[in-house]
C-alpha cells in the first residue's frame, strides 16, 4: 500500500502553441472542463494541470497555454524547453496561421535540438468547413514531411479535442520509455570510452 501512494503518476508537459485566435485556449479548456468558451482575452500564458487515465494508467497532464501574439516570442523559447511535446494549432480557416506553424516548428526543433520531439500538427475549427481556407491535403502533406500526425479538431463541438491530449501523451510517454533506455545503454558506453581517452593520454 505505502508503495502506491508514495509513487505520484508520471507528469507529461504539453505546450500548446499556434498563431493568436486559432482556438488554443478554446481546445484546452474544452479538454480541462468540458466547456467552450467562444470570447476570452488573448492569453499571455495560462498553465493547466489535471489527472486522466491513460491507457489504464493513472497521469497528471501538465498544459501550458502559450501566446500566439509576436510580443511575447522571447519568452517562447523558455516556455519551449519546459515542454516535453507539442500541440502546434492553426485554423483551418485561416491560411496565415498556417503557415506560422512552420515558424513555430522551426524555434522548437532550435530550442529542443531534437527532430523527434513528440509533436501533433493540429487544424482546429473543423466545424467551420464552409469557410475553410487550408484544404485537408495541404495539412496532411506537411504534417507528412515534418513526419507527425495531422488532426483536425473542433473545441466548439469538442471533436477529436480528447484525441490529441492522449495521443500527445502516449508519444510523450513512449519518448520517455525510450530515452531511460538508451540513457541506460549509453551511459556504460560513455564511460568506457572516457577511460579509453585517458589510457590512450
Amino acid at each position: 500500500m505505502k508503495k502506491n501512494s508514495a509513487q505520484q503518476p508520471a507528469l507529461h508537459k504539453v505546450i500548446m502553441v499556434g498563431s493568436g485566435g486559432v482556438g488554443k485556449s478554446a481546445l484546452t479548456l474544452q479538454f480541462m472542463y468540458d466547456e467552450f468558451v467562444e470570447d476570452y482575452e488573448p492569453t499571455k500564458a495560462d498553465s493547466y494541470r489535471k489527472k486522466v487515465v491513460l491507457d489504464g494508467e493513472e497521469v497528471q497532464i501538465d498544459i501550458l497555454d502559450t501566446a500566439g501574439q509576436e510580443d511575447y516570442a522571447a519568452i517562447r523559447d523558455n516556455y519551449f524547453r519546459s515542454g516535453e511535446g507539442f500541440l502546434c494549432v492553426f485554423s483551418i480557416t485561416e491560411d496565415d496561421s498556417f503557415q506560422a506553424t512552420m515558424e513555430f516548428r522551426e524555434q522548437i526543433l532550435r530550442v529542443k535540438n531534437d527532430e523527434n520531439i513528440p509533436f501533433l500538427l493540429v487544424g482546429n475549427k473543423g466545424d467551420l468547413t464552409d469557410k475553410r481556407k487550408v484544404s485537408l491535403n495541404e495539412a496532411q502533406s506537411r504534417a507528412q514531411e515534418w513526419g507527425v500526425p495531422y488532426v483536425e479538431t473542433s473545441a466548439k463541438t469538442r471533436d477529436n479535442v480528447d484525441k490529441v491530449f492522449f495521443d500527445l501523451m502516449r508519444e510523450i510517454r513512449a519518448r520517455k520509455k525510450e530515452d531511460v533506455k538508451g540513457a541506460n545503454g549509453r551511459g556504460k558506453d560513455k564511460n568506457r570510452r572516457k577511460k579509453l581517452k585517458c589510457n590512450i593520454v
